[in-house]
């Protein structure tokens, strides 16, 4: 493995399965649709963030640390991963909640993930400055002071820009993962799509993607920013994450794929393609997708068969990330499905 040289725990219950979704197929009328089950990897409910965290807590007991600290939204599924890792290995864990989009209510405030972070012992702080991250990760650094000042060490991990994609390797992993599990099962796989946010999963695969001299196409499915902003950072995020696992450079900016088309007025926003691939997902596979990120990237992948992207006879695999969890905080979107 060409990142062997990094420090890494196991939290991910991996390989993860690679399932058909005939029904969906079949309704479609068009390729061959697969789900790559990273909903399944364990560490309270699954979800990516399980494979990213794997690299970040490496680090944080290389260097002793007893506290990690993590930033993001209200319902996040990246802190509540977080906070069951450090439990996991022994550690505590001091979480910050960012309220990106103006939604109130019981809800969304304390249900879902809010109430697994609280079941988990994690410490919560709020952070009020909106969609900020460079301020939000300021905030973080205060955190740390305080648990200095009380004589714990911490272990600050940072999304932003910037910061060594420790995380994105765990992505580079499942690329490996998905292309060894099609070569075992005689299938060449013609499009992967994914959500695209913090961009460290999508980063991570299309650089494992590309060091195999695969040219699969991964196609990122916006969920947070616009489609420009979006591929200048998810290619700066493929060549920091070439730089740290010590890769080839072979990412190039026509290998970034980025759609915003199904994002909506923004992160955390319902859209009517959105809600209606949650729908299918859950009455033609049995399959759970949250409002954030997996309803909107199926959208996305659904929208790409109906105007003829993806065609008869092709193998697509949809990524599917988790985040069942936020489902209970948005409940009032489903009142009426």
């Amino acid at each position: 493995m060409p990142i062997s040289h990094l420090p890494r725990v196991t939290l991910a219950h991996a390989p993860t399965p690679l399932e058909v979704m005939s029904n969906l197929s079949t309704m479609l009328d068009g390729p061959n649709l697969y789900v790559k089950r990273d909903d399944c990897t364990g560490l309270a409910m699954g979800g990516n963030k399980a494979r990213q965290l794997e690299y970040y807590f490496g680090e944080a007991l290389q260097q002793s640390a007893d506290t990690v600290i993590v930033t993001a939204a209200v319902q996040s599924n990246f802190v509540r991963q977080a906070a069951a890792a450090a439990r996991k290995l022994g550690m505590d864990c001091e979480i910050q909640l960012e309220h990106r989009v103006a939604i109130k209510g019981l809800d969304y405030e304390t249900s879902g993930n809010v109430l697994l972070d609280r079941l988990l012992g994690a410490k919560i702080h709020t952070y009020t400055g909106g969609d900020d991250e460079a301020g939000a990760d300021a905030a973080l650094e205060k955190i740390a002071d305080n648990v200095i000042i009380r004589g714990g060490k911490p272990y600050v991990i940072h999304l932003s820009p910037g910061h060594p994609p420790l995380g994105a390797l765990g992505y580079v992993d499942a690329a490996f993962e998905l292309l060894d599990q099609a070569a075992e099962r005689g299938i060449t796989i013609d499009a992967v799509v994914l959500g695209s946010g913090s961009a460290a999963t999508h980063a991570g695969f299309l650089s494992g993607v590309r060091y195999r001299k695969d040219p699969l196409k991964v196609v990122g499915v916006c969920v947070r920013r616009g489609a420009d902003h979006q591929a200048s950072r998810v290619f700066k995020l493929c060549q920091d994450v070439e730089k740290l696992a010590n890769l080839p450079s072979t990412v190039t900016e026509e290998d970034v794929i980025v759609l915003d088309d199904y994002l909506g007025v923004g992160y955390g926003h319902s859209t009517p393609e959105m809600m209606e691939a949650i729908a299918l997902a859950g009455r033609t596979e049995g399959l759970l997708l949250d409002p954030v990120y997996t309803g909107k990237v199926l959208a996305g992948l659904i929208g790409l068969v109906r105007d003829g992207t993806f065609v008869a006879g092709e193998n697509v695999v949809f990524l599917h990330t988790g985040g069942t969890p936020a489902l209970f905080g948005y409940r009032s979107l489903f009142d009426d499905m």
